[in-house]
Order: structure tokens, then sequence, then C-alpha cells
């Protein structure tokens, strides 16, 4: 970095080293006129390299948490993998060199998690409660602030009008990286997905920032994050599943079809794979499955597999909501789950595990009706 900005100071430097070569040559080149020159050079290059090390620093400080550790991962590139972050006496610090800003998500011990907007040289600081993670307080930049106050207003908004609230905060708010956080998180990663409006929220936004590569290429895979819309077909999709094994959605083959997001920390998602097991034992082929597990560790998704002995494909690559197969289905939640029919259409989505169960059984029961009457 520092060498980038000597290269592109070098003419200026040149211009200073001549002008003050002609003043030292005025003044007949006497030690003092030498010491001025070296020190107007050490200032412009200390001016070039800069103080502005590009570091971002995250501290903070939470009640009712004593020791533990966060996870932090970057939705745009930012850092590569996940990074963690220890907690001590309820206080955490984390720096990270960046070259550009970058939306950084830090994931809690409950796995819920909270977006932190990062730009090289800024330091932000969180504080709250650990027992009442909406309510916490970013403070150190205008998106980070903005978005507290956001969060703030989603706390007191009804869930039918969470969406309309969004997408009025990012019209007003076209350039922020926040707003293309905030467009994925609760207008395409929810359980009612608004692709219609999410299309016209990326034209916008790409009027005003046209080069942004998150959002071109965001815009090319809106078509492909309507898979999971009701009444649609399942987009096609390959994976691999914990024991390595390829999956494709030629794979979900049974007369009706379950897609279950789970994750081993989430009863209720456990429990839906426990009354999946059940029905997969009663009906065998005629019930297609695949579950994504979203634990951060495949290796514990793994051994619940096996202890469960779940005879179905599971595919955990430790990305958790990050996972593609998420956004793919336009799946967010834990438990989350799309029911599909053998041609391949959506008929149902989210319901809660009785529901899930109770619903499987009916439609098995109308095939059976169905086959007898053909």
């Amino acid at each position: 970095m520092c060498k980038a900005y000597f290269d592109t100071n070098v003419w200026l430097f040149g211009k200073v080293v001549v002008s003050l070569q002609d003043k030292c040559k005025e003044m007949k080149k006497n030690d003092y006129s030498f010491r001025y020159v070296a020190f107007l050079l050490v200032v412009l290059l200390l001016t070039a390299c800069g103080g502005d090390s590009g570091k971002f620093k995250l501290e903070g400080r939470l009640r009712n948490i004593n020791q533990g550790e966060f996870w932090v991962y970057s939705t745009d590139g930012g850092i590569v993998g996940f990074d963690t972050i220890a907690v001590r006496n309820g206080r955490f610090s984390y720096e990270v060199e960046l070259r550009s800003p970058t939306t950084l998500v830090v994931v809690f011990p409950n796995y819920s998690e909270q977006p932190v907007f990062a730009e090289p040289g800024e330091k932000v600081h969180i504080k709250g409660d650990a027992t009442h993670l909406k309510e916490m307080i970013i403070e150190g930049t205008d998106d980070n602030e903005r978005m507290t106050e956001l969060r703030m207003e989603l706390n007191e908004t009804a869930p039918p009008d969470v969406q309309k609230v969004v997408s009025a905060y990012i019209r007003e708010h076209l350039e922020s990286p926040a707003s293309i956080y905030l467009l994925q998180r609760y207008l395409l990663l929810t359980s009612r997905p608004d692709y219609k409006e999410a299309q016209k929220l990326v034209d916008m936004m790409l009027k005003e920032a046209p080069e942004n590569g998150q959002l071109i290429e965001l815009q090319k895979q809106l078509k492909g994050l309507q898979g999971g819309a009701l009444n649609s077909k399942l987009t096609a999709f390959t994976a691999t599943d914990v024991k390595g094994r390829k999956v494709t959605e030629k794979d979900l083959k049974g007369k009706l079809n379950v897609v279950s997001v789970w994750a081993t920390w989430s009863y209720s998602s456990t429990d839906q794979q426990r009354r999946l097991k059940m029905l997969k034992d009663k009906y065998g082929d005629k019930l297609g499955i695949l579950s994504i597990c979203v634990d951060g560790r495949p290796n514990d998704c793994k051994q619940r597999v096996e202890r469960d002995s779940l005879k179905w494909s599971t595919v955990c690559d430790g990305r958790m909501w990050n996972t593609p197969l998420m956004a793919k289905f336009g799946l967010a939640d834990v438990p989350a789950n799309l029911v599909i029919d053998e041609r391949g259409k959506i008929i149902e989505r989210n319901l809660q595990p009785q529901k899930l169960e109770e619903f499987i059984n009916q439609q098995m029961l109308k095939n059976k009706v169905n086959a007898l009457v053909d």
C-alpha cells in the first residue's frame, strides 16, 4: 500500500525536490537548508504511507456473558472462511486488515447473527445484553448506526410489515452496503420471499452503483433464487453430502419429497428430523428426503446423522446459512422445509414439524386413493 501511495505521488515528490534544491542553492547549501529538505521529504513520505493501515477494529462488551467465542464471516469475500472472536469477562476485540469496505456477520453462541459494516481504518463498538441481542447497539460508522436504528424499529414492527419497512429503508439508502444485506436477509432468504420487489430494488441500486460486483452477481442469481417459491418447480442443484456422495434434484424421486433444514443445536429442527425418520420408515421409497444442516462444524452433523441412523443424504459444508443450497431454495430459518410432489412442483413450505408430519400423511393417503381410482 505504501508503494502504491509513493508511485502516485512521485511527480509531487520530484517537484518538491527540485524546488527545495533551488532553495538550497539560493541559501548556498548551508546545513540548515539540508535539514529543511530532509524534514519535508520525511513528512511527505509519512503522508504517502499514512497512518491509516487499512485495519478495521471491532470491540465491545455484552452483559450476561462471561467467557465464550463468537464466529465471524464475510458475505462478500472481505475475509476468507471463518474467524473466531474470544470473549473474556464479557469483553471482546477483533481486528482485520481490509482493502475495501466489507460486510461482516458475527455469529453468537445461540447462533443468532448480526451484520457489521466494516471499513478500512475504522473502529466499531458493540454494547448490549447477551440475553437480548436484538437490542444491542453498534456505534462507529453511519451504516452501523443507521442499522441499529432500523433494528430497533423492526423490533416494534408486526411481522407482516417487516418487508415493507426494509424496502423503504433500502429505497432511501440505495448505495449503502447495509441495503444489500437487508435485501438478501428480508426479501430473499426468508420463509416468504418477495422476488418481484427484490428485482425492482436491485435494478434501482445498480443505477446508483453500476459497477458493484455483488449487485451484478445478485441480479444474475435472482432467477435461480425463485426455485423455492410455492407452485414453482424445484430448481436444479448439485451438492455433496456428509458421506461424500454427489446429490442432485434427480435423487428426490419419491411420490412425495421433502427438503429439510436443521441443526444439531436446534431442538425443534431435530424434532423435525425425528418425525421424518419415522415417516421414512413408514413409507420407504415413496418418500424422498434431502436434509441441509447449518452447523458450523460438519463433523458435529456427521456424528448426529450416524447416531440417529438417517439413511437419506444430508448436506453440511460448514458455511451455515451462507451455504449455496439455502439461497437456491430461498430458505433461511431453522427448522425449515419444502414439500415437493413427484413432478418436482413445490406444494408447501416451512411447516412446523407436527404440521409437516400431518401434511405428509394426508398427501400419502391422497396419493393412495388416487392410485386406486386410476
